[in-house]
Formats: structure tokens, C-alpha cells, sequence
């Protein structure tokens, strides 16, 4: 199965720590010319992600497309508050542009006629897929997921993923579930009747 394309790599880790620690100097040299050079990382860095994003984005709805599958991404919004995670974790995440993803994600979605959602993010890495019980037992160790319930075991990720795609489903149910009531309805009784022929009878 291809990868998804992103900067969790090796060559993207040590670009950015390569461009921390660049930057953490000359943030300390302080001078003039320091500062004008921060300015010219900045916008490198930006455009850097910008691509980093359309690429990414571009890979996802192509995939989805391919398959014949929607996009359903989590609600990322305050994520930067609610995750714990690893100090250089936590730098990635909040350099990452994840409003920008989600955008660009969405608008490609729309262009090539792919189903796209955003749910929910809340336990989707806590909940067993299968039976339903959520619990923070069920994560022993960082990326590991084991079901106290019914001992699904596997990577924290896939399950977090598997539980994304069925909340999309459901989603994209009843937002497609038809308004009809099954109720009488003298509107209904009219549009349902078919017209009465142009020569009578």
C-alpha cells in the first residue's frame, strides 16, 4: 500500500530540524541582517508547506477517487490544545497548517466529484471499531491499541482511521436519508398523481 506523502519522513524531520536550530540562531545573533534573514525562511518555509499541502491533499482525493471512496477527516479544530504529545511531535504539530490542509482537501474533494466530511475527533483513538467500548485502558503504549472489551489489537492509528471512516459513513447517511416522513401529505398525493393528458378523455 502507497504512503501517504508528508514531512514524517527522515529527509523532512532533519529539514526541519535542520531549519529549527537555523533559525533558533540567528533569533539569538539579533542583528539586522539576522532578522531580514528569519523574514526570507519565513516565507520559504510557507511556501514550502503550501506545496507540502497541495501535494498531500492532491494524493488523498486522487486515492479516493481511484477506489471509489469518500474523504472523511477529523474535526481538527483546538487540536493544538487537546493533544498531548512528544516535544518534537508537538513542534511539527504547531508549525503544521492544518486549516490549510483541511481547505485545500476539501475543495479538490469537491472538484473531483469525491464525497468529503469532517467528524467528530473525540475518542476515535479510545474506541473499539468492533465493539463499541471506549476507554483510555485501551491504549497501553503510544501507537498501540488493545480493546479491554473484545481484544482487538492493533496500531493506535489504523483504529483511529477505521473509526474516522465508519463516523463518515454514518455521516453521509443521514445527510442523504430522504425528508419523507411516510406520513399523508396532500402535496405529496398531487406530485404523485400523474399530470392529466393535454386532449382529455
Amino acid at each position: 500500500m502507497a504512503r501517504r506523502p508528508g514531512p514524517s519522513g527522515p529527509r523532512g524531520s532533519t529539514l526541519r530540524e535542520r531549519r529549527h536550530r537555523q533559525r533558533r540562531r540567528l533569533e539569538a545573533e539579533g542583528t539586522s541582517a539576522a532578522r531580514r534573514v528569519l523574514r526570507r525562511l519565513s516565507g520559504r518555509e510557507h511556501r514550502m508547506m503550501t506545496d507540502l499541502n497541495h501535494q498531500i491533499s492532491k494524493y488523498v482525493v486522487r486515492e479516493a477517487e481511484r477506489t471509489g471512496r469518500g474523504v472523511d477527516l477529523e474535526e481538527l479544530q483546538g487540536i493544538r490544545g487537546r493533544v498531548r504529545a512528544h516535544r518534537l511531535q508537538r513542534r511539527t504539530l504547531h508549525n503544521w497548517a492544518l486549516a490549510q490542509q483541511i481547505a485545500f482537501t476539501r475543495y479538490k474533494a469537491e472538484r473531483a466529484g469525491v464525497a468529503f466530511m469532517l467528524v467528530d475527533p473525540a475518542h476515535t483513538s479510545q474506541a473499539c471499531p468492533d465493539c463499541g467500548c471506549v476507554s483510555r485502558a485501551n491504549r497501553p503504549a503510544r501507537g498501540r491499541f488493545v480493546c479491554t472489551g473484545c481484544g482487538l489489537a492493533g496500531h493506535a492509528d489504523h483504529i483511529a482511521a477505521r473509526n474516522i471512516a465508519a463516523r463518515g459513513v454514518a455521516g453521509w447517511a443521514a445527510v442523504n436519508q430522504p425528508h419523507a416522513t411516510g406520513l399523508p401529505s396532500a402535496r405529496r398525493d398531487r406530485e404523485s398523481k400523474p399530470p392529466a393528458s393535454a386532449g382529455g378523455s
